[in-house]
């Protein structure tokens, strides 16, 4: 399994005989709605999960730095508005 770019460990054998349901997705249009809900109800801080803030200006390395997540220890890459600094 992949998880930011790098491998992780696969407990899937482990979990095999254990009627584990595992889903995998990306955030989209349909997904968005209930990752609201989540947020508003407290159960995710999504500030937690903010590794990296980047100036807007400097969207080339927020690129590189998502793209090499692994190395760059990114979960979460921000970019800023300059106003807002």
């Amino acid at each position: 399994m992949r998880q930011a770019g790098a491998i992780v460990g696969r407990p899937v054998e482990k979990l095999w005989d254990r009627n584990i349901t595992l889903t995998t997705r990306l955030v989209d249009t349909v997904t968005t709605p209930t990752l609201l809900k989540v947020v508003r109800s407290g159960k995710l801080q999504p500030s937690k999960l903010v590794t990296h803030r980047i100036a807007l200006d400097d969207v080339m390395k927020a690129y590189d730095t998502f793209g090499n997540a692994a190395k760059e220890g990114a979960l979460k890459v921000i970019l800023k508005n300059q106003r807002e600094a």
